[in-house]
């Protein structure tokens, strides 16, 4: 019988610490719009944002994602969002329930003059597993898959040459890098609420469970391309 139900179990775990939407109390909602209030005030403004650089990507819920490149040097500003469909104006419903073909992505802002768009794309591969597909972690479905976006020809060859070198050097054994390396066309900015998700929700079951231990593995292993003020 145990070998029945820990498999059970551990679907039932995954299932309650998904990236995907739950029902919020009125005080909930509330209290949500009052910090997003106050949280808008912190984030630089659009002409500010003007002298920096963009790059986007897809790897698995944006809550983890924004929080690892938030962490590097160099970056200005990411916010979190919704890239690769045709769908207009998507909501966080329709696309984490896969209703869209968008997928959760990021849109950041850096300083090319500290970090190239190379070491982001080096970030991008070295946060998140490329190989499995429709999938990152306890979040399954093509609103959950990998993409690498370029905006011109010099970006798509960057992003080829890393997989490229990666297949190479055998470094995923006999799985298959299922990145799609795509032409950037549209970022839809997500909800308030979900900008700087797991710095405003530390105790988030899912960001304890998941996203934070995410992050953790990345800065072990990516620490010279970390923020001074990055633990």
């Amino acid at each position: 019988m145990n070998s029945v139900k820990t498999p059970f179990l551990i679907l039932l775990l995954l299932a309650s610490i998904s990236c995907q939407p739950k029902n919020k109390s009125d005080k909930q909602e509330v209290a949500q719009i009052e910090e997003s209030k106050n949280h808008m005030a912190t984030k630089l403004s659009a002409e500010q944002l003007q002298k920096y650089e963009t790059a986007y990507f897809a790897s698995g819920c944006f809550w983890c994602v924004e929080a690892i490149f938030e962490s590097v040097k160099g970056v200005k500003e990411v916010y979190s969002g919704y890239s690769g469909g045709s769908e207009k104006n998507p909501t966080y419903e329709d696309v984490s329930y896969g209703r869209t073909h968008h997928a959760e992505a990021v849109e950041v802002y850096y300083d090319p003059n500290v970090i190239s768009f190379t070491q982001l794309v080096q970030v991008f591969f070295g946060s998140h597993d490329p190989t499995t597909l429709n999938r990152q972690g306890p979040d399954r479905g093509a609103q959950y898959r990998s993409i690498a976006f370029y905006k011109n020809d010099k970006e798509r060859k960057i992003i080829q040459g890393y997989i490229n070198k990666l297949k190479t050097e055998n470094v995923y054994g006999n799985r298959t890098i299922v990145t799609e390396v795509e032409p950037f066309e549209k970022f839809y900015m997500a909800e308030e609420y979900h900008q700087d998700y797991e710095k405003r929700n530390p105790n988030n079951s899912y960001i304890q469970n998941v996203s934070i231990p995410r992050l953790n593995r990345f800065k072990k292993n990516f620490r010279s391309y970390l923020k001074e003020d990055v633990h």
